[in-house]
């Protein structure tokens, strides 16, 4: 449906994005009557930035939004050209999976899942207003053409488009992307709320076309023979894969963006919004980082259909002459072809501190926010807010309580929680480092941790609900077989296992926890039974190996809670902490926190910075007062 006139739905969602995205179809599988409104009913599943999906933390987030039955993980999974699996040699609970996606695939997959919904209704229009009842609860949203849609709740998740403003060198145009107009009158009733607003900034390379790059001389990049898939309900790829290539800036690259700074939006001061540090423009590299020689890019397909490469790791607000300049400076790209200049954008966004932890805006009963209008940077994050907004947004319209994801059970627990306590200073990222229990928030148990949870609230289908008790039953009823069932240790001596044979007889769990051993392992020791599927004591050994480290990480923030107001000295060397980053370090003694718990809730600190220097603070001579 694209056009209404005074309809009432329970839910009206503002904006298309990955955020409304995930927001609509989870308040249409809880039962609600539901409006999304976007600017064009093609820009849904629109992937604007990079053609890529999670990676390290973003990939636990994909997990997770998957793991409440939500639409990211298995779109990706459909559109994926190539599958990665980040950190793989390291543990399970910092892996990351990542998948560089076919751009037209994913919007395909992502209309067909729309299509699907029956009932939900896709309104073609601009919000320009919000409705509000005499008591100043949010009672809907005005369209441009005059049109009133009054809802229940209002989910807004306006991405950059709130008085977007895209930089080319000295070349400015409003909008919200490229080819996408801003939302302007919007951005004015947001700041007459009464909320703190700020300008962020974020950018993206030039798009080059595939046929003006020298391939052959370039490193490929291929993906992992064994694909590591997003979603829970996937065992398989979707799409043909393929490869990425391998480039490197140089000094050539450098001297043509040095000489040039000045006619960059962000370095001529054409730019108020702060950028995104981790994800940083190509004219950052070269100022931050002036000692090295060269960045890496990888060269991206973005379809198997189209002719266009995503030259990731160089996005830029430089002029357009500049930029055929250093792109043809690099190697491989020296006849490259630009199809789309790179740009800067910046955009509103509202503090996070605004918002209660159900991403409620506080004061403003009915109005939710999610995506990057809370601060935030990327899809995943986007997502997982989104399908927050709707779970809490629902049960606010059938006048439950707010239901909220804690830090121990969840990244989305995480996101959420240093969104609305730290607020933020930059566009915020997801990491694997900013999560206190990580070693128990793994991409792999995500449904484990959160998907009775999310049948409980009732955004669950009957498909995925069905899938995952047969899963849980699969894993319950082996873990009991495999405690109950002992192995002679000579039985793994045999295999290669590193342990005295002469000692007790262990239970196959327990021997699961042995690094080296595994599925194969056990089979030849004639520990398993024919039936018992790989997959299953895979699992099986990730949670014994873990099982250890996740309580004694417990423990360890437990003893920071218990110690918030150790004071730290005035004259505290931040530097001699062992362990810090520089950037963690730098921030430290710039701000110089007068206690532990004032360190904690810095932006930026993470946990595990935190439980070093109290370590650091607790073993120091000079003990605090």
């Amino acid at each position: 449906m694209f056009h209404v006139k005074h309809s009432q739905f329970d839910i009206v969602v503002v904006g298309g994005g990955h955020a409304g995205c995930e927001a609509a179809h989870a308040a249409w599988r809880m039962g609600a009557s539901v409006a999304l409104v976007t600017f064009r009913r093609d820009d849904l599943g629109v992937m604007s930035c990079n053609p890529a999906m999670g990676g390290l933390g973003k990939g636990h987030l994909v997990r997770e939004i998957d793991a409440l039955d939500g639409l990211m993980g298995r779109v990706a999974d459909k559109s994926a050209i190539q599958f990665r699996l980040l950190n793989r040699r390291k543990g399970p609970a910092v892996q990351g999976p990542r998948v560089q996606a076919d751009r037209v695939l994913y919007r395909q997959a992502m209309q067909a899942e729309f299509d699907a919904a029956e009932g939900l209704t896709i309104i073609q229009g601009e919000v320009v207003d919000l409705c509000s009842g005499t008591d100043g609860e949010i009672s809907g949203v005005c369209l441009g053409d005059g049109t009133d849609i009054h809802a229940g709740a209002v989910i807004l998740t306006s991405g950059t488009f709130l008085r977007g403003l895209m930089h080319i060198g000295e070349q400015k145009t409003v909008g919200g992307r490229m080819d996408a107009a801003a939302s302007t009158r919007l951005a004015d009733r947001v700041r007459d709320l009464g909320v703190c607003i700020g300008r962020l900034k974020t950018g993206t390379p030039p798009r080059l076309r595939r046929k003006s790059i020298r391939w052959n001389d370039l490193e490929q990049q291929h993906g992992d023979e064994t694909p590591t898939l997003f979603s829970f309900l996937h065992t398989k790829p979707f799409a043909p894969q393929t490869s990425c290539a391998i480039t490197h800036t140089n000094e050539r690259t450098h001297e043509i963006i040095r000489a040039n700074l000045e006619r960059s939006a962000m370095y001529g001061g054409m730019i108020e919004g702060t950028g995104p540090r981790y994800c940083p423009s190509i004219e950052d590299k070269v100022v931050r980082f002036a000692e090295k020689p060269s960045h890496q890019i990888f060269l991206e397909p973005e379809s198997l259909s189209t002719d266009l490469i995503y030259p990731n790791g160089i996005s830029t607000s430089l002029p357009a002459d500049v930029q055929e300049d250093y792109v043809r400076s690099i190697a491989g790209l020296e006849n490259a072809e630009i199809a789309q200049l790179g740009y800067a954008i910046e955009y509103d966004y509202v503090d996070p501190r605004s918002l209660t932890s159900a991403l409620a805006v506080k004061g403003c009963r009915g109005l939710y926010l999610a995506g990057q209008i809370n601060g935030t940077t990327g899809y995943e994050e986007a997502g997982a807010q989104g399908l927050v907004a709707a779970l809490n947004a629902v049960r606010f319209v059938r006048d439950e309580d707010a239901c909220h994801f804690s830090r121990t059970e969840s990244y989305i627990g995480v996101l959420i929680d240093d969104l609305v306590t730290r607020g933020v200073t930059e566009p915020y990222r997801m990491f694997t480092s900013r999560a206190e229990y990580r070693l128990f928030l793994r991409a792999d148990n995500a449904d484990s941790r959160l998907t009775e949870t999310g049948i409980g609230l009732g955004c669950v289908g009957n498909v995925r609900r069905t899938a995952y008790r047969r899963k849980q039953d699969q894993l319950s009823t082996t873990r009991q077989r495999l405690t109950a069932h002992a192995v002679p240790l000579r039985n793994l001596a045999l295999q290669g296992v590193k342990i005295r044979p002469d000692g007790p007889a262990i239970s196959v769990l327990d021997a699961l926890r042995l690094a080296d051993v595994d599925y194969d392992v056990l089979s030849k020791a004639g520990c398993l039974e024919a039936a018992t599927e790989k997959w299953v004591v895979e699992q099986l050994k990730r949670d014994a190996t873990y099982e250890i480290y996740a309580e004694r990480q417990r423990r360890e923030i437990e003893k920071v809670k218990a110690n918030e107001a150790l004071v730290i000295p005035s004259d505290f060397d931040f530097s001699q902490v062992e362990g810090l980053s520089n950037e963690i370090r730098i921030k430290l003694s710039k701000a110089q926190p007068e206690t532990l718990a004032h360190a904690g809730r810095m932006e930026g600190i993470t946990p595990a910075a935190i439980v070093l220097l109290l370590a650091h603070l607790k073993s120091s001579p000079r003990k605090s007062a």
